[in-house]
């Protein structure tokens, strides 16, 4: 997998790493997403979460057919979608410790 080389990117000094996102209640795995820049995950871009059946690509849909997020598993309300006006993008408002994080090495996941 390729990370995505973009305006926001650069706009955040250019440096970018994989997370695997998961719920912090039950562990689900919910999406890989492409975090840009320092500092903790307050939202999720929706055009930076990959291999997610569930959640990819729901940044061509309008704010009122995106779903919230929720897991699959356990039914934890982890996040709901708002505009960020600061850049009017679509993203997941992450409720504070609704999930855990873990950073993926691009090098040893050649099948994402």
């Amino acid at each position: 997998m390729k990370l995505k080389q973009d305006k926001y990117r650069k706009a955040r000094g250019g440096h970018s790493r994989l997370l695997d996102v998961s719920c912090s209640k039950c562990s689900q795995h919910l999406f890989y997403y492409q975090k840009d820049g320092p500092g903790i995950l307050k939202r999720t871009y929706l055009d930076r979460i990959t291999n997610s059946e569930k959640f990819e690509n729901l940044q061509h849909l309008s704010l009122g057919k995106i779903p919230q997020l929720i897991c699959s598993k356990c039914g934890e309300h982890i996040g709901a979608p708002i505009i960020y006006k600061k850049e009017n993008r679509l993203v997941f408002r992450m409720f504070e410790g609704a999930v855990s994080k873990k950073i993926v090495n691009l090098d040893s996941q050649k099948n994402l």
